[in-house]
């Protein structure tokens, strides 16, 4: 087979949404300025903004700064990285040592910080005695530490590895769940509670979560390719594995999933956006619903079992 771009030998993917066969150079390059047009459309990043990318050293997140990075040599933006250690044994450890290296090499100031630092516990710990899923814990911290450390770094946007496959996922989920206040914060740029959430964005939420995995793969980079042993037998797994099947007979239908979700949910933000946080946690300064954010909600929880 030949590449529909330059005739060349050596095809490495067919987009089957698309029609395209691609060697691994057209493969690369069309990829990366699918990226940097979605990071144009949206106005995802402006010049002068400070970038803090949560960097686990998975696939996703390794492909962000490998983009982003092209904007930093340019002195568009300014760029460093967090990575947060959960505390799962047998499990960070090489995602730390991969994302270490990749700023190392590139001159990129970068940090990790740890849950057992902000909520005195890991998440080994936590999973113990749950009173909720690994996921829900996790996505809770996560998103807590990062904004934190964005206000420490004075950054203008955090970045994460969110692709094609997490979006719709999201999309689905919550809408099954009947979670509607979860839908109005999905999107390319998200950000809410007044500005005082750091406003997040996703480069890469129109790519599909197998050309993430090609395009490190074709660009040589090192990645931490073990998945979280707390995710197997969660809800957004069966919902990612029920797309990927419906996906095999209908290449597009992640697409139409999620331009559908781009045309109703300005309706839905409008609505219900602003309704449940409007204060400020008395503990820590995060943008919360009630005396307390989930984060301190939880901690405090965590601390009287």
């Amino acid at each position: 087979m030949q590449c529909t771009r330059c005739g060349s030998e050596g095809v490495i993917i067919n987009r089957k949404y698309s029609g395209q066969l691609l060697c691994s150079d057209c493969f690369i390059e069309t990829t990366r300025k699918k990226v940097m047009r979605d990071i144009r459309k949206y106005k995802l990043i402006e010049r002068g903004d400070r970038v803090l990318v949560g960097l686990s050293g998975g696939k996703d997140s390794v492909m962000v700064i490998d983009i982003l990075d092209e904007l930093r040599e340019r002195n568009i933006i300014e760029l460093e990285a967090v990575t947060i250690d959960e505390g799962i044994g047998g499990y960070r450890e090489d995602g730390v040592r991969i994302a270490r290296k990749i700023c190392a090499d590139r001159g990129i100031p970068h940090r990790v910080v740890s849950l057992r630092d902000y909520a005195g516990i890991t998440l080994d710990e936590i999973m113990k005695n749950p009173s909720r899923s690994a996921c829900t814990y996790c996505g809770v911290f996560r998103r807590w530490i990062l904004n934190r450390e964005a206000r420490k770094s004075k950054a203008t946007k955090i970045a994460t590895g969110h692709n094609l496959d997490d979006e719709t996922q999201a999309i689905v989920m919550n809408y099954l769940e009947g979670n509607l206040e979860n839908l109005t914060r999905i999107g390319p740029m998200t950000s809410s509670a007044g500005g005082r959430f750091i406003p997040k964005i996703k480069p890469l939420r129109e790519i599909p979560e197998k050309e993430v995995a090609l395009y490190v793969l074709a660009r040589g980079l090192d990645v931490h390719l073990a998945g979280c042993p707390y995710a197997s037998g969660s809800f957004r797994r069966e919902i990612g594995d029920f797309l990927k099947q419906i996906s095999v007979k209908r290449p597009t239908i992640m697409y139409s999933t999620l331009r559908g979700f781009d045309r109703i949910k300005e309706i839905l933000r409008r609505d219900l956006s602003e309704s449940g946080r409007s204060g400020i946690c008395v503990k820590c300064g995060e943008p919360a619903s009630g005396k307390l954010c989930k984060a301190c909600t939880f901690i405090e929880e965590l601390t009287k079992r």
